[in-house]
């Protein structure tokens, strides 16, 4: 691929500089486990006064020695508080480590919880694989936080003052001298901490990045290598590892600064406290036990700055993780809207002689946010036929499928019509006159700009998304199949059907041979998408499972497309049967499909340009009459 093409997308995406987190907005993940992070703080503060004991006593044993005296108790004391301090240390470890896993697995599931439920929109706008990017690897950066110095915060803090005390009383011309050093190393640090937070935000990016691109490519491999395009896709996503990489020996150069400071300020002190500390032992103003015991609070003072130095490090590299997880955790839900709604709204009884569905100049334009990805996705693949010289994909019709034609402003505009209960109502037009997407509204993936869309009479508003969906069996035109069994993917939406039920399904979709081609039955492996069955296959598979609902109204979006002449004649007969008690709609593509419907509704640059029976359309419809004419109605 060449550097041209790829530098323009790689340069669209680094202007954004991406969502950044405030350490106020880190506390609610620690909080959730306030009671061990006081028993660390607790313990800290127990771990720092028995280190605050030792030089002290390390000082009383010298001046023992020094005047002819016994050690006695104070060696055993000594040796006491080493080991308290050791067991102190270990327990402490093992809490953080701990705690720190559970910050990690409290932020998945919070993650996890809040993608499942995030509006349809979203999953338009965005990268299936940054998002998973977000729930593993963003999550993990969290665990460094606990266990790289940030809890024990209070401990190092008493460690430090308490030493800083000690070292007053001894000597504080020896203190002023060390304070202009560590002085200096503190500046430095809190320098070099933005820049690491910014580039770990850009690096988590870039991995997000990463993760979305090699979905795209495993997703799509049979595509990618029957399109010959494999070294094309493995130089793009490899580039994307590449750029992360840069900005991860880009944070290692920053943090290879910060982790010598707090050594390179030891060693300067203790040359400053060595020699400054000799001469004043020499001229009788300091003795060597309270020399040695300054040298020994010198360390005491410094390894807590040490932790904090690499608590810094690590939390600004949290910091920029958790940008991109609160930029997820922020964002609102289907189950918040429909709280709001059903307070406002509350739903009633079905209107008697309600019609079981019911357009009202309805009106529709998809969010900005999925317009803007739309659109950034076709200039990606423009660019991608660009870098690969080749020429633009024609339709049917000569239109190039990558235009610079802007987003039509409305998909849907003043669509109205009546589905009564029992009825079948075939839905067709060309490619992109809003068929799909007024069974979208249907199931409430998206909501009308205008107008309404009404359920037994009343507004689909008004009932909980879920109360709502259990209302329709809904088959999409790309329906996928879930990796695990046969039984895995018909219980997806009825969890407690039965087997006999479920064979019962597949066989009316003509599956039983399905059924029979292992000895497992029902326990047989679909494969990653469904790749052990054909195209065919799947698709019958997902108008199984919604027959198996036992839905009041079935939405079918070009549920025969894969199948062939003898397969589609079965399937209609089994969707003939099922239906006798049920509403149907179905979005056609083939007359076959069309012909028999009591209401065909036609539409056209997403309005509706005719209504009625296969007879009556043909008479007065042009449009009908030219699909069905070529019997093409997709």
């Amino acid at each position: 691929m060449s550097r041209t093409a790829t530098e323009r997308r790689r340069g669209r995406g680094a202007q954004h500089d991406g969502p950044r987190a405030t350490f106020r907005q880190l506390l609610p993940f620690l909080f959730e486990h306030k009671r061990t992070l006081v028993v660390v703080a607790v313990l800290s503060v127990f771990g720092a006064a028995t280190s605050l004991v030792q030089p002290l006593l390390v000082g009383q044993v010298i001046e023992a020695v020094q005047s002819g005296g016994t050690l006695g108790i104070l060696v055993w004391l000594l040796i006491g508080f080493v080991i308290v301090s050791s067991v102190i240390s270990g327990f402490q470890h093992y809490l953080l480590q701990r705690t720190g896993t559970a910050v990690v697995l409290s932020s998945r599931r919070k993650l996890i919880a809040r993608i499942l439920h995030l509006p349809t929109s979203e999953f338009d706008a965005r990268r299936t694989g940054d998002l998973v990017s977000r729930v593993g690897t963003d999550t993990t950066l969290l665990y460094a936080v606990l266990t790289q110095g940030l809890a024990d915060a209070v401990g190092s803090a008493v460690l430090f003052i308490g030493a800083l005390i000690a070292m007053l009383v001894i000597d504080p011309v020896l203190l002023l001298l060390i304070a202009v050093v560590i002085g200096v190393s503190v500046v430095v640090v809190v320098a070099l901490s933005g820049r690491i937070r910014t580039a770990s935000t850009a690096q988590q990016q870039k991995v997000g990045e990463l993760a979305s691109g090699v979905e795209r490519a495993v997703g799509s491999i049979r595509t990618i290598r029957a399109s010959g395009a494999t070294e094309r896709e493995t130089a793009a996503v490899s580039q994307t590892a590449d750029e992360a990489y840069g900005i991860g020996v880009r944070i290692a150069k920053i943090s290879s600064l910060v982790v010598p400071v707090a050594g390179i300020a030891l060693q300067l002190s203790l040359i400053v406290v060595l020699g400054v500390g000799g001469f004043r032992v020499a001229a009788g103003a300091l003795s060597i036990a309270s020399l040695i015991a300054f040298i020994m609070f010198l360390f005491l003072l410094v390894m807590p700055l040490a932790t904090t130095f690499g608590a810094i490090t690590s939390v600004n590299q949290a910091l920029g993780a958790l940008g991109r997880i609160q930029e997820v955790l922020d964002l609102p839900t289907e189950t918040q809207d429909d709280a709001r709604i059903a307070a406002d709204l509350p739903r009633s009884a079905a209107a008697p002689g309600a019609a079981a569905l019911e357009f009202r100049d309805v009106h529709f334009r998809y969010p900005d946010n999925v317009v803007a990805a739309r659109e950034a996705a076709a200039r990606a693949a423009r660019e991608l036929l660009e870098d690969a010289h080749l020429e633009r994909p024609e339709t049917a019709r000569g239109d190039s499928v990558l235009t610079d034609a802007p987003t039509p402003a409305e998909v849907l505009r003043g669509v109205s019509f009546t589905v009564p209960h029992g009825a079948r109502v075939a839905l067709v037009g060309p490619s992109g006159a809003g068929k799909s997407t007024i069974l979208a509204l249907v199931e409430r993936f998206y909501d009308p700009t205008g107008g309404s869309i009404r359920v037994n009479g009343h507004d689909a508003r008004t009932y909980p998304r879920d109360e709502l969906r259990a209302h329709f069996g809904y088959v999409e035109q790309d329906a996928p199949t879930l990796a695990g069994t046969l039984a895995d993917n018909l219980r997806l939406a009825s969890p407690s059907a039965s087997d006999a039920d479920c064979e019962r399904v597949l066989r009316a979709v003509n599956l039983g041979d399905v059924l029979e081609r292992s000895p497992l039955g029902l326990q047989a492996p679909v494969g990653e998408d469904g790749v052990m069955l054909s195209g065919g296959e799947r698709q019958r598979l997902a108008i199984a499972r919604a027959l198996l609902t036992d839905a009041p109204i079935l939405l079918l979006d070009e549920s025969t497309s894969s199948l062939d002449g003898v397969n589609e004649q079965r399937m209609r007969e089994a969707i003939d049967a099922v239906s006798t008690d049920r509403t149907l709609i179905v979005i056609a593509h083939r007359l076959s499909t069309v012909v028999d419907s009591d209401l065909i509704i036609v539409l056209q640059d997403g309005e509706v340009v005719g209504k009625g029976t296969h007879a009556e359309l043909v008479e007065s419809t042009p449009l009908y009459r030219d699909l069905a004419r070529h019997q093409l109605l997709a």
